[in-house]
């Protein structure tokens, strides 16, 4: 994987996990199930971890979720935070718990001593703070003075949340500052990596559904990674959490940043090709789901670039015709009628 420019942001641990001052950006997710529902929500928290999920966020609305919080604390190893949002004692609560971070907005905890006792909760813990602003939760007088949730108003909104953290000098913070809109959240990214050293949650809210949410996200918080900015994504999407996964494995391995699993690239297709390109491609990604090694997989459909694009790739497939040649690291290892091309390929990849 190659390197990036990163800004200079402070080293937080999450758990067992250390993201910013250069480590590598860690995948998120958050559970859809009832908090409160302990069973179902440890099931979606191991999907996501199979599907490679680093940290996994679970929303603590009421005190029935909070309730439940030392339970799924007890029954997995993986990095937890707790969202909150208006009761400050649900944060104490997921602190107590065991939680490895609380994600907060100060702006809608109220008043100044409940955000005070939070720090001091988390500071005593060694527990993370996250202090996210929303464009849907600015606090109305600013929303006032810029006249909509703009990347200016963003800012000075998450300038005066972090007053209290400052007063107090706690610094086990990572910041976030979402929005629907593209432009406004480079900008208010941007801008929070030229005035704080904290690491940053990237994520465009409200992305979408999977295909939409997909190329949004990816043609946001591509721009800002490729800048070095951003030290922990989700891909928040209107489906499965397991999807927001696969999406931000796809994107930081599109940019060279991190790999889990194969790369399965195909040619598009054209009037030349002579073999299933787009079935081959479907069987060998679902084949492969558990298959951790960083592969890159060629499934080209004619002789024009399926040579040479096979070769580049640790694996691949060229067709023509109804039959096609098998290639690893860059030799032809056999050639075969279309319907045996991926068992064929399936047992090279799991013997070599």
């Amino acid at each position: 994987m190659r390197s990036r420019t990163l800004q200079q942001t402070r080293s937080v641990r999450i758990g067992p996990l250390t993201i910013g001052a250069g480590a590598p950006v860690a995948v998120q997710s958050m559970t859809s199930t009832r908090t409160d529902d302990v069973k179902a929500t440890l099931r979606q928290i191991r999907r996501l971890e199979r599907s490679g999920c680093e940290i996994v966020r679970v929303a603590v609305p009421d005190e029935k979720a909070a309730a439940a919080l030392s339970e799924i604390r007890d029954r997995t190893a993986m990095p937890l935070v707790a969202d909150i949002h208006f009761d400050y004692r649900l944060a104490l609560a997921a602190i107590r718990a065991g939680f490895d971070k609380v994600r907060i907005n100060p702006g809608n905890i109220g008043a100044a001593w409940k955000v005070h006792e939070v720090i001091a909760a988390a500071g005593d813990a060694g527990v993370a703070i996250r202090v996210g602003v929303n464009a849907g939760s600015v606090e109305k007088h600013v929303l006032r003075k810029h006249r909509r949730p703009s990347p200016a108003a963003m800012l000075e909104s998450l300038a005066r949340s972090l007053e209290p953290f400052a007063r107090l000098g706690f610094a086990n913070l990572v910041l976030s500052a979402k929005t629907s809109s593209g432009p406004d959240l480079i900008e208010t990214c941007r801008g929070i990596a030229r005035r704080w050293p904290y690491p940053q949650h990237l994520g465009l809210t409200e992305a979408g559904l999977p295909f939409e949410g997909a190329i949004r996200s990816a043609a946001v918080l591509g721009v800002l990674l490729a800048e070095g900015i951003g030290d922990t994504i989700r891909i928040s999407l209107a489906s499965d959490p397991v999807r927001e996964v696969e999406a931000a494995w796809e994107l930081l391995a599109a940019l060279g940043l991190r790999q889990r699993g194969p790369v399965v690239i195909a040619c598009p297709t054209c009037g030349r090709t002579g073999i299933d390109v787009v079935g081959l491609a479907r069987q060998l990604k679902a084949r492969l789901r558990s298959e951790t090694r960083p592969l890159r997989i060629a499934v080209m459909g004619c002789v024009v670039n399926g040579p040479g694009e096979a070769r580049e790739a640790d694996f691949g497939i060229c067709g023509g015709k109804g039959r096609g040649a098998i290639f690893c690291r860059g030799r032809t290892v056999r050639t075969c009628r279309e319907s045996e091309l991926v068992p064929a390929l399936l047992r090279l990849i799991r013997e070599t």
